[in-house]
Parts: structure tokens; sequence; C-alpha cells
């Protein structure tokens, strides 16, 4: 496998991979809650600025990937909840090997040096 075309496809790839994750492990979520849970788990190292979640979140969508539906937060607010389809978790699944291979790769060439 290749390294993907140039470096915007690599940043979706990534971002596509862990907003899908979440998704998976956490059900429904509202943007934020996503954004919180990637920072949670990866320890304060990982932080997804709404400037490139919601654009993600609206592809994902249009590829097929989530579905969305309008309600209403804990704080009473109108929140867009987005769930993963069963055509997300195929591209979930994807990612995750594409990722693993990346890492591998990577590591090899780490180990040269």
């Amino acid at each position: 496998m290749s390294i993907r075309d140039n470096r915007r496809d690599q940043l979706q790839g990534t971002l596509d991979l862990l907003v899908l994750r979440t998704l998976s492990t956490g059900g429904t979520m509202h943007g934020y809650a996503i954004s919180e849970r990637v920072e949670q788990v990866s320890r304060d190292v990982l932080k997804i600025e709404a400037g490139s979640l919601y654009p993600a979140l609206h592809r994902m969508e249009e590829a097929g990937w989530v579905r969305s539906e309008w309600d209403v937060s804990d704080n009473n607010r109108r929140a867009r909840y987005y769930t993963i389809t069963s055509a997300g978790r195929r591209r979930l699944e994807e990612e995750e090997q594409h990722w693993k291979n990346l890492s591998v790769a990577v590591d090899r060439v780490l180990r040269l040096a």
C-alpha cells in the first residue's frame, strides 16, 4: 500500500478514522462530544478543532458514513447528533487497516536510524 497522494488526504483520513472510531464505540454523539471524547481518550494529545470537525462530519454524511438528526443536548440547546452507518463501519475498517500498515512501515524506517 502506498502513502496517500498528498498531505490533505492523509489528514482527512486520520480525522475520518478518529471520528468514525469514536462514533463506533460511543454511539450517537453531537460534534462537541466527539471532539471531547477524542481529547479525553488521547489524554489531551489530540484536539479536533470545530473548524475541522464540522466540515468533516458534513463530508462524511454526504459520503453516507454517518447520519445525523437534530435533538436537544443536555444543556437544552439544539444540537445535531451523529451516528455511524454500516457504510461508515466498512470505511472505518479500511481506515484502520491503512493506519496499521502506515504505522508498521514508519516504525520499520525509524528502527533503521
